[in-house]
């Protein structure tokens, strides 16, 4: 797995997942946007971080009793433990909040190992206790039946579908308040770079439209005079 530099990392935790839409969408990336996951709760933090993967497929009774979580291999307890410092754990569970991905034990003890999030496009059992927890998590709905009433957890760090976006190990993992996309692992540089100016940019008309200013010429910037008033209101504000 390729490592965020930590310039890239800080870079995107001062974007949004718009302006990021926006720069995939330039660059003809359009199903980036993992569908209908929400945060867990509105004040946790901004999740960043590499992808780890895990896959659920639809469980066959005989071979997902209780007791498979005595193994140690099991693909979602080996998961939790095994995905790095720094990634976000990403769960395709086919869209079906049915039966939970996991639940406050298991969000918990990613949180103490020093992973970035979780992300899954099914629920999350004990979703109060997680949303308490300040760590970055989105699911769709809260589910308290257990993962094997439904789901076989199956394979860890392999390409998979979440909430119809492909996501492949490595690649980067952006969650806020709008949701969570999914940036190619080899444009994560490139797309920092761009949305961190474009934050610059998008704040700066954001202050002009308080103050009555019109959006022609404005935004975008075809009028001269608005790219003058930019490098001002740069230099003003240290930006």
């Amino acid at each position: 797995m390729s490592k965020l530099s930590d310039t890239t990392r800080n870079k995107l935790k001062s974007v949004s997942t718009a302006t990021v839409a926006t720069a995939l969408f330039k660059r003809g990336f359009r199903i980036q946007m993992i569908q209908d996951v929400h945060p867990l709760s509105p004040d946790q933090p901004t999740m960043v971080g590499e992808a780890f993967t895990l896959r659920y497929m639809p469980a066959r009774e005989d071979l997902n009793k209780i007791d498979v979580f005595r193994d140690r291999a099991h693909p979602q307890r080996k998961a939790i433990e095994d995905c790095p410092v720094g990634a976000v754990l990403v769960m395709d569970s086919r869209k079906d909040a049915r039966a939970a991905s996991a639940g406050a034990i298991l969000v918990t003890r990613l949180m103490k190992r020093g992973c970035a999030g979780v992300v899954t496009d099914g629920g999350f059992r004990d979703s109060a206790e997680i949303a308490r927890l300040g760590f970055p998590a989105f699911h769709h709905r809260p589910s308290a039946p257990t993962n094997l009433t439904l789901h076989q957890a199956i394979e860890i760090n392999v390409p998979i579908g979440c909430g119809d976006a492909p996501v492949f190990p490595g690649d980067v993992i952006l969650g806020d308040s709008d949701g969570v996309i999914v940036i190619p692992a080899h444009l994560a540089d490139e797309i920092a770079d761009e949305t961190f100016e474009m934050t610059a940019f998008e704040d700066f008309v954001t202050e002009q439209v308080q103050n009555g200013r019109g959006i022609f010429g404005l935004y975008p910037a075809t009028d001269e005079q608005t790219l003058k008033d930019f490098a001002a209101w740069r230099k003003a504000k240290g930006r």
